[in-house]
């Protein structure tokens, strides 16, 4: 089932109770997905987890925040493959942006993979501009896959 962008009911607070939908798209989207302990982590520690559902409460996206010393760092943002191109990424990555400017943050950071041009180009339309390059940061079938650090300024 698609998600058009009028069938996008709310972004909401991740909870524990949401980690088994959240990791159903993070490993059909992740050939290197994270496993249910990291998401379950992440909450526990107090980083901010939001998810995007439908009109069936379905969950169709989510994300992770940290914030600590004036800077926000995307953890992660992931939108499952029916829903993709309808502006969830766009709702989840306002909810990421919103709670660092409440936490006053002066900058996000995220890392994106250079084979991820979807991403890439929804970052840059968002105003993230690339600082630096992280070598060998993601696993890859033919090894490591560098990562482009890219920050948004906020101040």
């Amino acid at each position: 089932m698609s998600v058009e962008p009028r069938q996008l009911v709310e972004v909401r607070g991740m909870r524990a109770r949401d980690v088994p939908a959240v990791l159903e798209i993070e490993q059909v989207s992740y050939g290197y997905p994270w496993s249910e302990r990291i998401f379950r982590d992440c909450l526990r520690v107090g980083y901010r987890g939001w998810v995007a559902t439908d009109l069936d409460s379905r969950i169709v996206g989510y994300a992770l925040l940290s914030v600590a010393v004036g800077e926000a760092h995307v953890l992660n943002l992931c939108v499952a493959p029916d829903a993709r191109g309808h502006g969830v990424a766009d709702r989840l990555l306002d909810a990421l942006i919103g709670q660092a400017e409440y936490e006053c943050a002066e900058r996000v950071l995220l890392e994106v993979r250079p084979s991820n041009k979807a991403a890439r180009r929804l970052y840059k339309r968002r105003g993230f501009q690339r600082i630096a390059s992280r070598p060998g940061y993601y696993p890859s079938p033919d090894g490591r896959e560098d990562a482009l650090l890219l920050e948004l300024a906020l101040v």
